[in-house]
Formats: C-alpha cells, sequence, structure tokens
C-alpha cells in the first residue's frame, strides 16, 4: 500500500520542492479527439497525419469543444489547502481528498521562498519585491507552523476528536488530493490559471499540468505555442 502524501512515478516538484503535481491516469489521444470529430461520417482513424493535425487546429480555433471531451486526465495533486481552495472553483473537475478526519500522520506546510508584498492597484494582487527582505516573517511562518501543530497535537493527546482538533491547523497546511478532468475543462483551467493574472503558487502547477500532459498532446500544446502561449 503507498502514501498519498508521496509523489507518484510521472510527477513535477513546484513551490521549491514542497509541493508536486503528478500524471497517474489518462484516456484516449489526439486520435481519439479527431475520430469523434469524425464519428458522424462514421469513420475512424488508428493514427493521427498532417490532415488530423490541421483538424484539430480547426476544433481549437473554432471552439468544436466536445471531441476534447474525450480525453481525460487523472492528477495527483500536493498543494497548500488555499491553492486547494481555487482549485475546487472549477467545478468540471471530479476531486478526492485525504481526510484529516481519518488520519493525523504525514503533515505538512508550506512557507514561501520568497514573500511577496501587496499590490497596490489590485486587492487580489502580489508583487515581487526584490529589495524586500523576508527573512523575518519568513521565520514567523515557520514559527506559526510549529506552534500550530503542537496544539493540535497536544488537543488530540487531550482526547479531543481528529474532526474538532484539525479546525486550529493554518491555510498553508498541505492536502494531497485526486484530481479528474476531460482536456476541454482542462485546457480552460490552464488559460486561467496559468496567465498574468494567477496566483504565483496555482500558476506553478498549471505550468507543471503543461509539462505532463504535453507528450501525451503534442499536437495540442503545438497549436497553443504557435499563438505565443507557452507550453
Amino acid at each position: 500500500m503507498g502514501n498519498i502524501n508521496l509523489p507518484p512515478k510521472n510527477h513535477v516538484k513546484v513551490l521549491g520542492g514542497q509541493g508536486w503535481v503528478g500524471l497517474i491516469d489518462q484516456l484516449g489521444t489526439e486520435t481519439s479527439i479527431v475520430n469523434a470529430a469524425r464519428v458522424s461520417f462514421g469513420k475512424i482513424k488508428d493514427e493521427m497525419d498532417d490532415k488530423d493535425v490541421k483538424l484539430l487546429s480547426y476544433l481549437i480555433e473554432n471552439k468544436h469543444t466536445s471531441p476534447m471531451e474525450h480525453v481525460a486526465f487523472t492528477f495527483s495533486i500536493h498543494c497548500p489547502l488555499f491553492i486547494r481552495g481555487q482549485w475546487h472553483r472549477h467545478r468540471t473537475w471530479s476531486y478526492n481528498e485525504i481526510s484529516r478526519r481519518y488520519t493525523d500522520v504525514d503533515m505538512e506546510f508550506y512557507t514561501p521562498t520568497k514573500i511577496r508584498q501587496q499590490a497596490i492597484s489590485d486587492r487580489q494582487a502580489s508583487v515581487d519585491s526584490p529589495d524586500f527582505d523576508d527573512t523575518k516573517q519568513k521565520a514567523l511562518i515557520a514559527s506559526h507552523n510549529d506552534t500550530s501543530y503542537k496544539l493540535y497535537r497536544n488537543l488530540l493527546e487531550s482526547g479531543v476528536s481528529r474532526e474538532q482538533a484539525r479546525g486550529v491547523l493554518p491555510q498553508n497546511m498541505m492536502v494531497s488530493f485526486w484530481g479528474t478532468v476531460n482536456l476541454n475543462n482542462l485546457l480552460h483551467f490552464l488559460e486561467l490559471r496559468d496567465s498574468e493574472h494567477a496566483q504565483w503558487e496555482i500558476k506553478e502547477y498549471a505550468k507543471a499540468i503543461k509539462q505532463l500532459i504535453k507528450p501525451v498532446i503534442p499536437s495540442v500544446a503545438s497549436y497553443f505555442e504557435s499563438r505565443g502561449q507557452g507550453w
């Protein structure tokens, strides 16, 4: 039996190695997409050719999204709770998550590798400040992590239930979950979460997902790359 807090074989580390995302299962290929698009003609192919690549580009360009829904991916994600909250806003995904009602083992907390300052013009955004000395702030976060965990352990040892004791744990506690999504909805996720408006932490996960799925959907990735969207 494995451990959900350990990354699968095919994974990418993020957040300075504190988090990761792994590809653990997939359904379909790019051939599945073009075959789904041609099903109304009663035709099917075993391999992609240049005409299929052009058809794939046409489907994306003209937002014919249903053929993309025949390809799906399952990821294992290890991230801070506050990023999990953003991720779950994407309700087209299916999720299953480790529960602290059932286990209190392998608990970790995220300490940023770099503290960002609040943006003045955007209430929800932050900015990098090269001259900002964040040594004290990172030490305070690490101290708070330690204090919160000690309180949690003390509550458990005094007989408090796990489901109540977990309430004292901070938002930067790391959590592991599975997420399954079809390609159409994944592309929408990546458009939003690998953009200049996305929070840096979740943007790191979006970039890692692109790295994981690019070998599976090279023509799709090439389409976006040709339009200046990084893959």
